[in-house]
């Protein structure tokens, strides 16, 4: 039986909680508590399909106040519903949707490319996170000194790298939200004074355009959180590059598949997706009562759906915690099972609009990273993959000699 609160077990092992402890029970759902709310835990594809009925859960006051409070921000898109979410969400898909970001795509690995002729040892994640800062924040119309990419860096990586910290860390998460939220009000109150004039249609002025269902400007806070939740989840591709680079770098059978059939680097990239600890889990509260398998739900209700278990659900997924690119050759692209980002539709339900910028900055720096790489003379290091950490990143962060 799952213990009566869970909020130390999930954080001891973030990642495979929920689905070991559905095992254990041999159900797709127990109850418990977290932070000693009461909880209702959920797997597999057809918990998916359930936890993304709209008319069922909501996202309003979900989140753990740390989350928005770091990660999220306050009254941004994660915690809408309904028309106004649909409303809002237009503004990333304008931005982020299929096609929309080539430029961007181009530009981040233009600088990795760069990066790695440069001599000597590269903490990789460290790089990709400075690379995709400048890259974002020259494609958006976020101005940039010579000497504020390292600090812009490290600002919007601690709201994710950190956010879900329990110690220290979680004090430099706050820290750096605040630090963010007060810069990028402060972009988008130039851009609305006119003292800063951002290309027409880049992030920054589509943000500081945008108008809500009312037809108001988004207050400037607000605005600001909008514009971070297209920086810091660009920013964010880091940690799947990193995770890429972990799966060639362990992997030199994939490797070799990968020179001799370049068709398989779409399996590669998804696998790498389904597979490596980007985030774990999400939460939404019950609109209304309702019934799952044989648990009450009572309106109101918080529910935890996995995210890592259900990507390797076995009713879904032959042989799920192998590494097998070629799975994807068949894949239907059934938008309840390969959920990294969060699953159904994106226009109406809360997938992540920048899926489409990840894949396919994943696909183009994977190519980069194969074919300037010497995989076989890595410095020595732990590779190791920290589950309890939030993403779980290699250990020392991935290093490479150049």
């Amino acid at each position: 039986m799952p213990p009566f609160d869970s909020t130390l077990p999930l954080r001891a092992d973030p990642y495979r909680f929920i689905r070991r402890t559905c095992d254990a029970v041999g159900s797709d759902a127990f109850e418990t508590r977290l932070m000693l709310e009461r909880t209702l835990c959920l797997t597999g594809v057809e918990a998916a399909r359930f936890f993304y009925d709209r008319d069922i859960f909501t996202r309003a006051g979900a989140a753990p106040r740390f989350l928005r409070r770091t990660l999220f921000g306050e009254g941004g898109v994660q915690g809408l519903d309904g028309a106004v979410h649909e409303h809002r969400k237009g503004l990333f898909l304008a931005l982020m949707g299929p096609g929309r970001t080539d430029a961007l795509t181009e530009r981040a690995v233009a600088g990795i490319a760069r990066r790695l002729e440069e001599p000597g040892e590269i903490v990789l994640q460290d790089a990709f996170e400075r690379i995709l800062t400048r890259a974002v924040c020259d494609w958006a119309g976020v101005p940039l000194g010579p000497h504020e990419k390292g600090e812009t860096a490290r600002m919007l990586s601690r709201l994710f790298e950190h956010a879900g910290s329990v110690d220290l860390r979680q004090v430099v998460a706050r820290i750096a939200r605040h630090r963010a939220d007060r810069w990028a009000a402060k972009l988008v109150e130039a851009v609305r004074d006119g003292t800063h004039s951002p290309p027409r249609g880049n992030a920054l002025a589509v943000v500081a355009s945008w108008r809500d269902t009312t037809g108001a400007l988004l207050p400037p806070k607000v605005a600001a959180v909008e514009l971070l939740n297209i920086l810091r989840p660009f920013v964010a591709i880091s940690a799947y590059l990193t995770f890429a680079a972990h799966a060639l770098a362990t992997r030199p059978e994939e490797r070799a598949a990968l020179r001799s059939d370049p068709d398989r680097l779409f399996g590669f990239v998804q696998e790498v997706r389904r597979t490596y600890p980007f985030f774990p889990a999400l939460v939404a509260r019950a609109r209304v009562r309702t019934v799952w398998r044989e648990h009450a739900i009572p309106a109101g209700r918080l529910v935890a759906f996995d995210i890592w278990g259900t990507n390797r659900d076995p009713a879904a997924w032959d042989d799920p915690d192998a590494f097998r690119p070629v799975r994807f050759r068949d894949w239907q692209g059934d938008p309840f099972t390969l959920i990294p980002q969060g699953g159904g539709a994106h226009a109406t339900n809360h997938r992540c609009p920048g899926e489409w910028v990840t894949e396919d900055l994943m696909l183009a720096a994977t190519r980069t990273l194969l074919d300037r790489v010497d995989w076989s003379a890595l410095p020595p290091q732990d590779l190791s993959l920290d589950m309890r950490d939030l993403p779980g990143l290699p250990r020392d962060r991935l290093r490479l000699s150049t």
